[in-house]
């Protein structure tokens, strides 16, 4: 076990890789280990049924892309929850009751209780979850999101009683968003274009301007430069999802990656800062290792 640990908390196969390739890579390569809950399946949603060949469900094609991504990014362990997907909110499938979504909202310490057993069991002293509107609105999103905070104190609780595993307290806990001005610039380009940014995606159903409202304040900024060719290759291992659509060479994979420049940004939850500013470089500052301090990621 490395004295370096990470733990990302987040729903759904390729989430991981869309969303925070660059750092996971950054971090492995400098002997961090690095977790993954995957709490869904992924298993609902659009997929081309030429891409179901050989895969006898949606979720088997998702898992075997996770699997693909993870090999690339390099997790030490990932930790598959195989709960069904939710769908967005308010679908048909929020009710169904293998949902990850329908499980939080009738019985979520059964949801907490599962990453209170997986922080006491991997033991990271940094983790990683989606802001309070799961990025997007998405319910799978929220869920992990909530349980995720609230396992993050919970398992240092020695009153909080898991099944062979002794209290473990994480040192700290960071939401990850997207960036203000990228959201600002998208919902600008859609009503240039005279689409309703209130609607966007497949099924109309993403509202740019709510997620734009839930965002917070970075205070950690990583540099993930080095780390594009990682961040691109685990992200075209899902393909069902669009991943791969775009080269790493092509125009606007460049134009984008200019836009948003080559940091990754993080709100921290715990400890809470004095000041909205960016206040660190590292996501291991001011963390208490279990060995002999570590050289700093650069």
């Amino acid at each position: 076990m490395s004295n370096r640990r990470i733990l990302i908390a987040f729903a759904h196969p390729d989430d991981e890789s869309f969303g925070l390739g660059g750092l996971i890579a950054k971090y492995v390569k400098a002997g961090v280990q690095v977790d993954l809950i995957c709490a869904t399946n992924g298993d609902v949603g659009t997929i081309d049924e030429e891409l179901l060949n050989g895969y006898d469900s949606h979720a088997a094609l998702r898992l075997a892309e996770l699997d693909c991504a993870s090999e690339i990014l390099g997790f030490t362990y990932v930790v598959k929850y195989g709960y069904h997907d939710s769908g967005m909110m308010d679908t048909e499938e929020n009710q169904h009751p293998d949902c990850l979504w329908y499980n939080w909202e009738n019985d979520p310490d059964s949801v907490t209780r599962r990453v209170v057993e997986t922080i006491r069991e991997l033991k990271p002293q940094v983790i990683i979850t989606f802001n309070k509107y799961g990025g997007y609105g998405h319910p799978d999103h929220i869920a992990i999101q909530r349980a995720t905070t609230q396992a993050f104190t919970l398992a240092g609780d020695p009153e909080y009683l898991t099944d062979g595993l002794p209290p473990y307290q994480p040192q700290k806990l960071y939401y990850n968003s997207i960036p203000r001005f990228m959201i600002q610039l998208r919902i600008w380009m859609m009503r240039l274009q005279g689409k309703d940014p209130r609607k966007l995606g497949r099924n109309n159903d993403i509202d740019m301007v709510k997620i734009l409202d839930y965002v917070e304040p970075y205070h950690v900024k990583i540099d993930v430069s080095d780390y594009m060719d990682e961040w691109a290759a685990a992200s075209a291992c899902h393909v069902s999802q669009g991943g791969g659509r775009f080269t790493q060479g092509s125009l606007l994979t460049r134009v984008m990656r200019a836009l948003s420049g080559v940091h990754q940004g993080f709100t921290r939850i715990y400890p809470e800062p004095e000041f909205d500013i960016i206040d660190e470089l590292d996501m291991f500052d001011n963390v208490t290792l279990d060995e002999a301090v570590a050289e700093q990621v650069s």
